[in-house]
């Protein structure tokens, strides 16, 4: 919680000394890619197990 706290400052930061907008949306890109990703992981791992338990 106090990690994605301090990100949030580093982003609103970056926002503001942004040259134009598209810097803006790589930022925002940028800090949401991760934890999209690591959804599509954990969404995969268990769709792959709940699969397997089925089959037994």
């Amino acid at each position: 919680m106090l990690f994605a706290i301090l990100q949030q400052t580093d982003i609103q930061k970056k926002m503001e000394e942004a040259p134009d907008s598209a810097y803006e949306i790589g930022v925002v890109i940028g800090s949401y890619l991760p934890f999209v990703v690591l959804a599509g992981i954990a969404y995969a791992v268990y769709y792959y197990n709940k699969k397997k338990r089925g089959s037994e």
